[in-house]
């Protein structure tokens, strides 16, 4: 089954990706057009055009891009995926002829028009093809075109009529002068003028418009064409205006017959505009839908009826807003006025239209900006039945206006998004289970099938009787009426309300039965005849409680059953209030003047009764607010309705327009003005109206419920917890306003409740968790009644570990310094409170920063004006825990020494006994080694040549979602990537970054005067002039430039460009090759920043998932062969030094793995996992979690380390651990046991326990917990100590390292397809346009050397490759935990260390010599090379053809870019840090500036600063 997608795709050769069968087709650019014909649909997007079949399955599609040659003929000819290109073809009029069996497609290359004809059936088969414009030179949403039928005087002539978008001022391309408002195209070679034409007999014939149009639609019925248009006006408004041209002899011919009128839209004023339209096939009448902006925005919009039947005896060409060039010389009228005939239906975000008739009844198809599809059906007298929803998507997709049926079987939609085309039943018939169901979707499309007793579509019940809903909308699908003559003669008649098929009709029978003792009807009563029967009551009386009467009818051979309660219609007495005229009308009599009578000929409905409820009189119930007033359509508990005389309030009521069926909720807590009811969910999104309902069933009061999108949570920041909880967490997603609680699977506390809750955050505080070391939890939202998963975990980690603390006292504060130990929860100092305690006295600290060493966090925090030097104690709180610290001595140091030292000289003896008798042994041995030493080494070889041969790169490219850091996070790694404690001083916490905080002034200071460019780019130079300022301090100086100028990527361009020209100045005299090859320079850091800036949209969108994929398969591959638990060090692997060269054999084993499940020692199914009999027993755990998590979708309830794992073995289970009392020790080195010392063979059973409910095996939850791990234990590699120390000995084979090289190259087979993709991405040029930062940098780089006179083209290569690949993307290839949440083992940084360092070869210009002794990373991608270094040719040619780019497009993507972004960094901390380099070299500065000439006033605002920071009192140092 797998076989058939995965070819089509290889055949497809293309970015779209086909979805569910007959659902759709997604596609990754932007849909421009859809047309559609009996059995194809094709689609145009920004750089494809698609065939595909009737049921969105792909035919074919051809590329839009191409090389256009221009000479005697210009000439457009597509190229391959790969191959270049210097056009593309956007097309903007598709359309279909079928008569003619083609396709014509019509756009424009770099506004030059361009028109084809294709072959219909194979769209990759041109016809035709000629530069010409049809249609607009550009991309509009504002232009139509349609075929056109034109009586000509031999036969009929087919035109295209294009409409193209005015602005009101002479619209002109580069290839044409002006551009009518409509022309008449040609669409063949026999027409006059060829095809594509406009031309007529006599002249270029056109209509244009006196001010901007924009045309929305355009169709023909008959021999006349409608075009729909908006005409924006700043003075008048928006006019809504409708063309109609007769299809004459000639085009000159109907463009004269040019007729005009303008659409009242009810209640629109002069801000209505037309959204949607659609045609209303059929009918004597011209009847036309249109959807309307009532308001001109998005929101407020109604769908409204209109007959456009022309008027063909007005004057023809005198309108005043669109005229024949030719003119008429006809003195302008005002257009006629077109009064709608009604408005069908409100709804906000209308946003497209499709109309179709089904028997006598018209069906409306209705697209909405949040992504639904409703479905309204209209009877004759233009009442509406109940809305469908027949589709909804997740999010808020907007539907694009043109909606399309399916004409194979006219059953399905053609929805277009804008990426993807969905395929969208027109009923849903097959859900309705019984007729009444079926009857009351009020669905044209369906009836009741009798010989299967389903709800069908009616083409599929044509050989059966069928019953469907009557032409006119009805409330009943059977009605009863009681009425009594003037001889006291009462007579029951009863009414079906159906469209019967003849077979149903003939057999055609009503039976009523009662309880009564005698016959309930008289003989004389009149036959039934369809669709009524009556029944004249025998006895002529009614009794006083009512009479039960069941009525059995017969339709063919379908039987109906209905139960009514007829009542004495007089005997119905009493105020006339709702009720009563509800309980009237139900029982079949009549309600006129505010009484119950007996039913008279004409119906009447429970639409009277809103008449009485309106006209009574009495302190009704009023609806002040309703809160929540949004909500998502998982409705929400505990909703607050708040009003006034609310006191006999039993139920609320909720009716949308969309349902048939309106819900009602019970209300509690009601204290006459507040009370609290639950909001139910929805089917749909939208408005629902909601009131109040009395106990008579009254309802009262009119507010409003909006229903929108369900919440998801996509991110959580940060993403670990400690074990106690309440950490503060920040959720990001989309909705989570709605979120009213959060949970934790692995959680004491159910639901969290949330706070600062807003559209894309949720802040929450972690609840406690039982579980015992580090584990990961799955993170759910509760929406009312709903629990939904978020596409994130977090992960708990035990509390954090606080040791000790030291005071020191300044001035009359205390500064103290809280030492805990490193860990992975990244605790910041906002998270933490302190206060010192002296003598039960608390004394608050306040917090300041953090640094951080290899094994310490160091938290400062200070004590102000306290008399006390020395505390007792500190109190630490963080979430739910508080300890404390008290002042501890260090003498059990000085009690340890002796223990440790006294063992030495015991160990000392010991290894000289072990070292002699091990030398006798190997003279004894030793001919017994030399003669196996040949044969192991050639088996070692052989299996290597046997495995580089066979070697497949299987590895597994699903690895889930993509772990990317968030902006700020990624660029504080870049920014300081050897400072910790900057980059979290310089990012703002979680819940900071969305607001914009005020500097303080000393501040605002600072950043004033670094504002200017010539004060700035003087302390540059004035810096690194100075001795003593280091490279460190450049790198850092130029990260807080960066920090602080984030805002204004603009300014922080011009200035690192400015500083740039200086250094290439200093370096040109010399060397100019080494320019940008270290960061030796505060511009050379501030380069690398801003590249990583700039391109970070490109790092994630077109790179990040190859360089992750990449690194996926790296550690896959590793995980496939031995890796030492000590060392690290791997048999696969693309490093020579992380090479496991010594591993000794080993083999592959399938465990049958089992959980334990329950208290009774019951097993679950048993679980297939690949081990190696050389894994250790940690390693073993991590293969089954791994396997278990790959397998289920979910990670297991138990973590790594609250697992333990027995091996059966003779019908019990033995414990299997890391380190037990049969492990090996050699001398105080323990080897770790694995799975061949426990003897476990291929296929064993292995039972995994949870510590939860079973002892642990071992008292340490990891060795590696272990300080002195890597000297206490061993793996694969044999300590350096006699055999003879061994317990167990055994006999090991001789290894030589460079046997073993060949596993370098079979991990570079296996990955070499990713490395590919990963180079593939970075120097491909998506769209033939490199991004914009590469261009704009690389022509400052041309540029600079023009200015330069520097003619050698290698030195301008190589300033591109310092810049670029050396400066950005080796950083980002070798480190990408800068990039991604993850760890960077050292195994797999020798592994990226090689693959950067053939990225970086790709760059050079010199020919790599290597010989036998050249490094093994170097050989490894010797062949390769070659042809990288082609394609970094070809990408450094295609950047320098590429278009340049103005400065001003430039200065709006980094405005962009620095709005994406804005309040992402801690301005204010930086500013004070960089003030700090200010202060050390002040007078320096000083001098700088006035030895350059500056302004007085630039030096006296710099004095003016250092004043500010001086006083301390307005901008205080942390």
């Amino acid at each position: 089954m797998l076989l058939l997608p995965g070819l089509l795709l290889v055949l497809w050769g293309d970015p779209a990706r086909c979805l569910e069968a007959d659902e759709g087709f997604a596609f990754q650019g932007d849909l421009r057009h859809i047309a559609v014909t009996h059995g194809s649909v094709y689609v145009s997007t920004d750089e494809r055009l698609y065939q595909l079949d009737h049921g969105l399955s792909p035919v074919r599609n051809v590329t839009q891009r191409g090389i256009l040659t221009v000479g005697d003929r210009v000439e457009f000819v597509r190229v391959s995926q790969k191959a270049k290109w210097n056009a593309t073809l956007s097309v903007n009029v598709l359309l279909p002829m079928v008569e003619r069996e083609t396709l014509i497609s019509c756009g424009a290359i770099d506004e030059c028009g361009y028109c084809e004809l294709l072959d219909l059936k194979n769209i990759s088969n041109v016809l035709y093809a000629e530069q010409f414009l049809v249609g607009p030179p550009w991309r509009s949403s504002a232009s139509v075109a349609f075929l056109a039928s034109v009586r000509g005087q031999a036969s009929a002539e087919t035109y295209i009529l294009a409409a193209v978008q005015q602005d009101g001022r002479p619209v002109k391309s580069r290839c044409s002068s002006g551009l009518d408002a409509v022309k008449l195209h040609n669409t063949n070679h026999e027409q006059t003028g060829g095809v594509f034409s406009s031309s007529g007999q006599h002249s270029t014939n056109s209509i244009h418009c006196q001010g901007a149009v924009e045309f929305l639609d355009g169709f023909q019925v008959d021999s006349v064409l409608y075009l729909f248009s908006n005409l924006p006006s700043s003075d008048k408004g928006n006019q809504v205006r409708l063309v109609w041209l007769e299809g004459k002899s000639n085009k000159l011919q109907t463009l004269k017959t040019l007729r005009g009128a303008t659409l009242s839209v009810p209640g629109g004023g002069a801000g209505a505009r037309l959204v949607a339209s659609s045609v209303i096939p059929g009918g004597p009448q011209v009847l036309w839908s249109g959807v309307f902006s009532v308001d001109g925005g998005q929101r407020n919009t109604e769908l409204v009826l209109f007959d456009i039947s022309p008027d063909l005896n007005m004057d023809t060409d005198v309108d005043p807003d669109f005229s024949s060039i030719v003119g008429s010389g006809k003195e302008q009228q005002t257009p006629k006025t077109l009064e709608p005939k009604a408005v069908l239906f409100r709804q906000n975000f209308m946003s497209a239209v499709l109309a179709v008739r089904q028997k006598a009844w018209m069906v409306f198809f209705i697209g909405t900006g949040d992504g639904q599809l409703l479905k309204l059906a209209v009877d004759m007298n233009l009442h509406t039945a109940c809305t469908r929803v027949l589709y909804r998507a997740d999010g808020d997709r907007r539907v694009l206006p043109k909606l399309h049926l399916d004409q194979v079987d006219h059953k399905h939609l053609y929805v277009p998004f804008q990426n993807q085309v969905k395929r969208v039943p027109v009923s849903k018939c097959s859900t309705y289970a019984t007729l009444q169901e079926c009857w009351s979707a009020q669905d044209p499309h369906c009836v009741w099938c009798s010989s299967v007793r389903r709800c069908t579509f009616g083409a599929e019940c044509r050989d059966s009787g069928w019953l469907s809903i009557p032409d006119e909308s009805q409330q009943r699908m059977i009605s009863f009426k009681v009425a009594e003559d003037r001889t006291d003669q009462i007579t029951l008649s009863i009414r079906t309300h159906l469209t019967v098929s003849r077979d149903a009709l003939g057999n055609f029978a009503c039976q009523f039965i009662s309880t009564l003792p005698f016959e309930l009807c008289r003989r004389d009563s009149a036959p039934p005849q369809f669709p009524q029967c009556s029944c004249i009551l025998t006895n002529g009386q009614i009794p006083a409680g009512g009479l039960n009467v069941t009525v059995r009818i017969r339709l063919g051979t379908t039987q109906l059953l209905e139960k009514l309660m007829v009542s004495n219609c007089t005997g119905i007495r009493g105020p006339p209030t709702s009720v009563l005229c509800h309980q009237c009308i139900e029982a079949g009599c009549g309600w006129s003047k505010g009484v119950c009578s007996w039913a008279s000929q004409e119906a009447t409905n429970k639409s009277a009764c809103q008449l009485t409820a309106s006209g009574m009189n009495f302190s009704s119930p009023e609806i002040v607010s309703v809160s929540p007033g949004v909500v998502s359509f998982y409705g929400r508990n505990h909703a607050v309705l708040s009003g006034r005389n609310l006191d006999g309030v039993s139920k609320v009521r909720l009716h949308a327009d969309t349902t048939c069926n309106p819900q009602e909720s019970p209300v509690w807590n009601n204290t006459g003005v507040n009370l609290t009811f639950h909001i139910p969910s929805a089917d749909n999104k939208g408005v629902v109206k909601v009131c109040v309902l009395l106990p008579d069933g009254s309802c009262h009061g009119n507010a409003e419920i909006t229903y929108q999108s369900s919440p998801s949570c996509t991110g959580v920041v940060p993403n670990r917890t400690w074990v106690s909880g309440k950490r503060k967490i920040t959720l990001k997603g989309s909705h989570l306003e709605f979120v009213e609680g959060v949970s934790h699977d692995s959680a004491v506390q159910d639901v969290i409740s949330t706070r600062n809750n807003s559209y894309q955050n949720l802040t929450y505080e972690t609840p406690e968790s039982d579980h015992v070391g580090i584990f990961q939890s799955a993170v759910f939202i509760r929406v009312a009644n709903e629990t939904l998963a978020c596409s994130t975990t977090i992960t708990y980690y035990p509390n954090p570990e606080f040791t000790s603390f030291t005071t020191t006292r300044i001035g009359d504060d205390v500064h103290i310094t809280i030492q805990k130990k490193v860990d992975k929860l990244e605790m910041t100092p906002a998270e933490l409170r302190v206060w010192g305690v002296q003598e039960e006295k608390e004394y608050p600290c306040i917090m300041g920063e953090k640094e951080t060493s290899a094994e310490m966090d160091f938290f400062m925090c200070e004590i102000r004006m306290t008399p006390n030097a020395e505390f007792q104690r500190l109190k630490i709180n963080y979430g739910n825990e508080t300890v404390t610290l008290n002042n501890k001595s260090s003498f059990l140091l000085f009690a340890l020494i002796p223990i440790v030292l006294l063992p030495i000289p015991c160990i000392v003896v010991l290894v000289v006994i072990v070292y002699r008798h091990k030398q006798k042994k190997l003279t004894v041995e030793i001919k017994k080694v030399m003669d196996d030493l040949e044969l192991n080494i050639r088996n070692d070889i052989r299996q290597g040549f046997v495995e580089l041969q066979t070697e497949k790169a299987d590895l597994m490219e699903n690895v889930g979602t993509i772990p990317f850091l968030d902006y700020k996070h990624f660029a504080s790694r870049i920014f300081f990537p050897e400072s910790e404690s900057l980059m979290t001083l310089c990012i703002k916490d979680i819940g900071q970054d969305v607001v914009q905080v005020q500097l303080d002034e000393c501040c605002q200071g600072l950043s004033r005067l670094i504002q200017d460019k010539f004060f700035l780019t003087s302390m540059v130079h004035t810096l690194e002039e100075q001795k003593s300022f280091t490279i460190k301090d450049k790198c850092v100086l130029a990260s807080l430039l960066t920090v602080t100028l984030h805002s204004d990527l603009w300014y922080l361009t011009e200035v690192m460009e400015a500083l740039l020209q200086d250094l290439m100045q200093q370096s040109s005299n010399s060397q100019p090759k080494l320019l940008l090859r270290r960061t030796e320079s505060i511009v050379e850091k501030l380069l690398t920043n801003w590249m990583s800036i700039c391109l970070y949209g490109f790092l994630r969108e077109a790179v990040g998932q190859h360089l992750f994929l990449m690194v996926s398969a790296l550690t896959q591959q590793t995980a496939r062969g031995p890796v030492d638990c000590v060392t690290e060090k791997a048999l696969y692997t693309l490093s020579e030094d992380w090479l496991l060269w010594q591993a000794q054999d080993y083999s592959s084993l399938k465990l049958k793995v089992l959980f334990a499940v329950g208290s009774e020692a019951e097993v679950s199914e048993p679980l297939e996992v690949n081990a190696l009999s050389c894994d250790s027993i940690e390693q073993v755990k991590e293969k089954i979690l791994s396997t278990f998590k790959a397998k289920f979708g979910f990670a297991y309830s138990a973590s790594l380390r609250n697992v333990c794992i027995e091996y059966e073995r003779g019908g019990s289970f033995v414990p299997l651990e890391e380190v037990d009392a049969s492990s090996e020790v050699i001398g105080e080195v323990t080897m770790l046991n694995t799975l061949k010392h426990y003897m476990v063979p291929d296929g064993a059973a292995i039972k995994v326990l949870s510590t939860k409910t079973h002892r642990p095996l071992s008292p340490q939850g990891s060795l590696k917990d272990d300080e002195n791990f890597s000297g206490k234990y061993f793996h694969l590699i044999d300590p350096d100590v006699d055999p003879d120390q061994r317990r167990n000995p055994e006999k090991k084979k001789f290894k030589l390292k460079e046997v073993h090289l060949t596993k370098l190259l079979s991990t570079k087979v296996a990955v070499h397809s990713f490395v590919e993709n990963l180079f593939g991405s970075i120097w491909g040029t998506p769209h033939c346009r490199a991004p914009h930062p590469i261009k704009y940098f690389f022509d400052f780089l041309d540029s600079q050397a023009d200015g330069m006179k520097i003619i050698d083209p290698d030195v301008i290569h190589i300033w591109k490759t310092n810049s670029l690949p050396l400066r950005f993307w080796v950083n980002i290839i070798k480190n990408p935990q800068f990039v991604f949440d993850m760890q960077k083992t050292p195994n797999l940084d020798g592994c990226l260390s090689v693959i950067a360092q053939a990225f970086m070869d790709s760059f050079s210009l010199s020919e790599m010599q290597l010989g036998k002794h050249a490094p093994t990373n170097k050989l490894l991608y010797a062949k390769d090379i070659p042809k990288f270094k082609q394609e970094v040719k070809g990408y450094y040619k295609q950047i320098k053809d590429q278009p340049r780019i103005t400065a001003s497009e430039f200065k709006d993507f980094l405005q962009e870019t620095s709005k994406k972004h804005e309040n992402k960094f801690n301005d204010a901390a930086a500013l004070r840090e960089l003030y700090r380099f200010v202060q050390k070299y002040f007078a320096e500065i000083v001098e700088k500036l006035e030895q350059s000439g500056a302004p007085a006033e630039l030096t006296e605002q710099l004095h003016h600063v250092k004043n500010l920071f001086d006083g301390l009192k307005s901008c205080s140092w942390n």
